[in-house]
C-alpha cells in the first residue's frame, strides 16, 4: 500500500482548483490530506476569472505550471500522491519523471512532446494553441460544449460553463508541442501510474490514453490503464465522478 497519506490535486487548462471540491472533500473524508493549488494567475472563482482576465496570463508557461506545484511539494512533510486531469497529467508524468511524488494518476491527461496526437485532438485544441493569437484564450460556450461537456444538453452544459469555466494561457498548451521539458523520459524507472481515460472523450480520446501509458519502457515499473464507459473529458465533474475515485483509491490500496 502506498504509504503516503498526503495528495495534491492539479488542475488542467480551461478550468481552475475549484474543479476539484467535491474530490477534496471526499478524500479527506478517507483519510488524505488533501492540497488543491490554483496555477498561476487561476486564483478566485471562475466568474471572477472571466470578467477580469489577468495581463500576465498568457506569459504563463508548462514549466511555470510544474514548477509551481513543485514548490508546493518541496513545503510538505511526506512526498504526496499526485492526481491531475488534463493538461496536469502531463504534469502529473513529469513529477514522477522529477522523483517528486509515490504516486501519480493521470486522468484524461495530455501528450508530451514525444506523442503524437491524433487529428482529433488537434481539431479540438487547435482555437487554443493558434499562433496568430498573442491574448489568453477564453473558450465559448460552444466550444466547452463539444470539448468537454459533450455528455450534457446544451443547457446543462452551459450551465456547467458558469460554474467551472476559465481563461488560459495559450503558451502552456503551445510548450507541449514546441519544449523540450514537455518530453518524458519513458525509459526511466518510475513510481507507480495509473492512466485513466473516458471513452467520450473529445479531446483525448481513450485510445490515445492508452498509448501514451504503453509508452514506457521499464519493465520493473508499474504502469496500469482503466477506460470507463460513457465518460466525458469532465469524467471528475460529470455523474458518476465517485466511481472514479474509489477506482483510484483502491488502485492506491495496492500499491
Amino acid at each position: 500500500m502506498t504509504q503516503s497519506k498526503t495528495i495534491v490535486f492539479i488542475h488542467g487548462l480551461f478550468v481552475n482548483n475549484t474543479s476539484w471540491s467535491a474530490w477534496k472533500t471526499y478524500f479527506e473524508s478517507q483519510g488524505y490530506k488533501v492540497h488543491t493549488p490554483a496555477n498561476p494567475y487561476h486564483e478566485r472563482n471562475p466568474t471572477e476569472l472571466r470578467a477580469n482576465i489577468h495581463p500576465k496570463l498568457n506569459d504563463v508557461s508548462f514549466e511555470d505550471v510544474v514548477n509551481n506545484i513543485v514548490k508546493l511539494i518541496d513545503t510538505l512533510p511526506e512526498k504526496p500522491i499526485v492526481i491531475g486531469h488534463s493538461l496536469a497529467g502531463l504534469v502529473v508524468q513529469k513529477l514522477i519523471e522529477m522523483d517528486k511524488a509515490v504516486a501519480g494518476i493521470s486522468i484524461d491527461g495530455a501528450p508530451p512532446k514525444n506523442v503524437l496526437a491524433p487529428f482529433q485532438t488537434i481539431k479540438t485544441v487547435f482555437p487554443v494553441v493558434n499562433f496568430f493569437k498573442s491574448n489568453a484564450f477564453m473558450g465559448s460556450k460552444d466550444w466547452y460544449h463539444n470539448a468537454f461537456f459533450n455528455n450534457m444538453s446544451k443547457e446543462e452544459s452551459d450551465k456547467a460553463f458558469e460554474k467551472i469555466a476559465v481563461p488560459e494561457s495559450r503558451t502552456i498548451a503551445r510548450d507541449t508541442l514546441l519544449k523540450s521539458f514537455a518530453k518524458i523520459d519513458f525509459k526511466k524507472a518510475h513510481q507507480p501510474l495509473l492512466f485513466i481515460a473516458g471513452e467520450n472523450d473529445n479531446i483525448f480520446p481513450a485510445s490515445f490514453t492508452k498509448r501514451i501509458a504503453g509508452s514506457y519502457k521499464d519493465v520493473n515499473s508499474i504502469v496500469d490503464y482503466k477506460s470507463f464507459a460513457g465518460r466525458s473529458h469532465f469524467i471528475c465533474g460529470e455523474e458518476g465522478w465517485q466511481e472514479v475515485a474509489d477506482y483510484i483509491l483502491q488502485w492506491l490500496s495496492k500499491r
